[in-house]
């Protein structure tokens, strides 16, 4: 059942939508959920946000803060309450034993396992019902939407670029591009994802850690995945030499079995993966994999190549390219090479989302949607 929210309700949702975004860095493959309890008078008594994988929901924590207050009073949460035995206990059985009377959410669960929370509290004498905030709450989850769905993570491609779409001059020279708080605004997208992608080409070029530096998310766990058909992936790279339990290199039928046992024996996880027409890595069941490992939100930081791959098989959710006032020219890299689009009407549309400042560099966010604005 769906309710017209009052101004007050509104102003609640809008309040756990808010705490909802805090749970950024820790809460994949979960979704960010907010949670506002409101006593019998209508003053917020307990607040609370799912801040990480594993931990405590939002819900949970909003009642406990709320103790004794929540009696008789309504919750506002942004995702439906669970109604099943996941990492920890269900919500509706927390709310029950709190004593709400009502609760008011932004959207229902589109995960099976999960949901149901709302017909249980009915059962039970709540009056449990859909309120507004739904389209915020959607976007703020859009990534785990399309997980907990499709079984696939949500990808985004991240470039630092001069003003005219270079990665690299002619040279090569890459480093850098982009200014320092630009950098540090890239390594935040690492505290949000689950994992990251690049190609073998940009471990034996770069030799780079791909790790998380700032300490934003609570888990230090970030999977590395690397393209690498035939595994040419030395043993003295840094991807193998540190937490190598955490380095994935998705190769073909091609690597011999001499280069298998190799970095197996160095500790690194390696995982077979069909290849297609130029003898690499299938990209759709290689995201299939990383899915049913909870990987929710996949970056990739790959070169141009890469980068390409992507672009033709139209997998790209999420783009965001670090914008430096420099123009490289020439046969400088571009950001995105592959085979390209031959017809502008086949060109997979994304939609401006924002663009914002990081010193002298701009950052532009794009996403891919349903309807996506036509060509003029």
């Amino acid at each position: 059942m769906n309710s017209e929210p009052t101004h007050a309700d509104a102003r609640m949702m809008r309040r756990a939508l808010d705490l909802a975004v805090r749970g950024r860095y820790g809460a994949s493959p979960n979704p960010m959920v907010g949670a506002v309890v409101v006593d019998r008078a209508g003053t917020i008594v307990g607040e609370g946000f799912h801040a990480r994988s594993g931990g405590p929901h939002a819900e949970v924590i909003a009642l406990h803060e709320a103790g004794a207050h929540a009696r008789g009073g309504s919750l506002f949460v942004t995702l439906e309450p669970c109604n099943h035995h996941g990492k920890t206990p269900p919500c509706v059985d927390a709310i029950l034993e709190a004593g709400i009377r009502r609760v008011v959410v932004a959207m229902r669960d589109p995960n099976s396992e999960a949901a149901g929370g709302l017909e249980r509290l009915r059962v039970e004498g709540v009056d449990a019902s859909v309120g507004g905030g739904a389209e915020r709450a959607r976007a703020i989850n859009r990534r785990w939407l399309k997980w907990a769905q499709m079984r696939q993570p949500w990808v985004t491609m991240k470039a630092a670029i001069s003003l005219d779409g270079k990665i690299a001059t002619r040279t090569g020279q890459s480093k850098w591009i982009t200014g320092e708080d630009a950098r540090r605004r890239g390594h935040e997208l690492r505290e949000e994802h689950d994992a990251i992608l690049v190609g073998v080409e940009t471990v034996l070029a770069d030799d780079p850690r791909l790790t998380r530096r700032l300490g934003l998310n609570p888990s230090d766990a970030l999977l590395r995945v690397i393209l690498d058909s035939r595994l040419r992936t030395p043993n003295v790279a840094k991807v193998v030499q540190t937490d190598p339990d955490q380095t994935l290199i998705a190769h073909t039928s091609e690597a011999s079995i001499e280069d298998r046992h190799r970095l197996a024996n160095a500790g690194v996880r390696l995982v077979e993966i069909s290849s297609d027409h130029s003898a690499r890595v299938l990209l759709q069941p290689l995201l299939e994999h990383l899915g049913n490992l909870e990987i929710a939100a996949l970056l990739v930081e790959g070169g141009a190549s890469v980068h390409g791959s992507f672009a033709d098989a139209a997998l790209v959710d999420e783009a965001v390219f670090f914008v430096a006032p420099m123009l490289i020219g020439g046969a400088g890299r571009p950001a995105v090479a592959g085979r390209g689009i031959a017809d502008l009407e086949l060109a997979p549309r994304l939609v401006f989302e924002s663009i914002s400042r990081h010193g002298c560099d701009l950052e532009i966010h794009a996403v891919r949607r349903e309807n996506t604005c036509s060509r003029v």
